[in-house]
């Protein structure tokens, strides 16, 4: 099991040295908050670096879990400069989503300039956009020059990257990868069909396995913000086949994983970090806190999983 495990490694960083860098397992990163709601930033650098340190490939800043829609374009700005020099450019994938496709091209640019080696792109979200204006969308953000990862969320965007229309964005050279967050796993076997070398990665924790044995080739992941050395065993056992590693470990983990979607999920694995001792904090408006029950629930799964060691 050693030699499989330590194969499996290294395909992974040779798939990101060799112009993949969405590859592997690349945490959506929360944002620490201090108590009066500015950015701390030291702290976000300390846990980009402590991510990196306990077996991640990399993070992706600006997504929904890093609260982006609430920053200033300042602070979106300096959060990915401070993850960038916290572990370099290769291993930091912004979201550059935004209402208009100029505002995701320029926010990609900025990604681009700081050094980064690719960028997570949204379909357009400030309605219901056809396919000429997703093809149009993705095509204007591409002329920033970096590899696009598309983030197909229909439940938020009510926009669907089905995978005839993915297998159109890859062959006119628009995305490289998807994080694919639509809960359907039978997406995976058509998205290999029609365009077999758009790399599928995984989307949403409670799927993990389900995708991962599927073929999918890296995870955006919630969790690990939290649990990233336990996260980081299951997703390598997934993608190898080892099942006799992978399943119990996801049973166990799963009472976690599936917030991942949920409403709260923000909520959710900031509680966590702050159970195991990692900062999570506080949220910006209007998200708030979660609900009493929510809060017992989520507090009752993290100690679990700290006592059977998995932090």
């Amino acid at each position: 099991m050693t030699d499989s495990t330590d194969s499996t490694d290294m395909t992974d960083m040779t798939d990101q040295g060799s112009g993949r860098p969405w590859r592997g397992v690349l945490v959506a990163t929360a944002l620490p908050l201090r108590d009066d709601l500015s950015v701390d930033h030291d702290a976000y650098a300390d846990h980009c670096a402590w991510l990196v340190g306990q077996g991640c490939d990399g993070v992706v800043p600006n997504g929904s879990l890093g609260e982006y829609q609430v920053l200033t374009p300042e602070e979106r700005a300096k959060v990915v400069e401070t993850a960038v020099a916290a572990i370099g450019g290769s291993r930091v994938m912004p979201g550059v989503a935004a209402y208009g496709s100029a505002e995701a091209r320029r926010w990609a640019e900025q990604a681009r300039d700081a050094g980064c080696a690719s960028v997570m792109l949204l379909p357009p979200n400030a309605y219901r956009a056809d396919e000429r204006s997703v093809l149009a969308h993705y095509a204007e953000v591409a002329k920033a020059g970096l590899p696009i990862v598309a983030y197909n969320n229909p439940i938020d965007t009510k926009v669907d990257l089905v995978p005839e229309l993915l297998a159109e964005l890859h062959g006119e050279g628009y995305i490289h990868a998807v994080k694919e967050f639509s809960g359907d796993v039978r997406r995976a076997y058509r998205i290999a069909e029609l365009a077999p070398d758009l790399d599928l990665l995984i989307g949403a924790d409670d799927v993990l396995l389900e995708l991962a044995v599927a073929g999918a080739k890296g995870w955006v992941a919630g969790y690990p913000n939290a649990l990233p050395a336990a996260s980081v065993e299951l997703y390598r056992a997934a993608v190898r086949g080892d099942l006799d590693t992978a399943l119990p470990l996801y049973r166990q983990l799963h009472p976690l994983l599936r917030w991942d979607s949920q409403v709260e999920f923000v909520q959710a694995i900031k509680l966590s970090m702050d159970i195991v001792g990692r900062y999570g904090g506080p949220v910006r408006p209007p998200r708030v806190p979660l609900r009493a029950g929510q809060e017992a629930a989520v507090r009752a799964a993290t100690e679990k999983a700290v006592a059977a060691g998995l932090v």
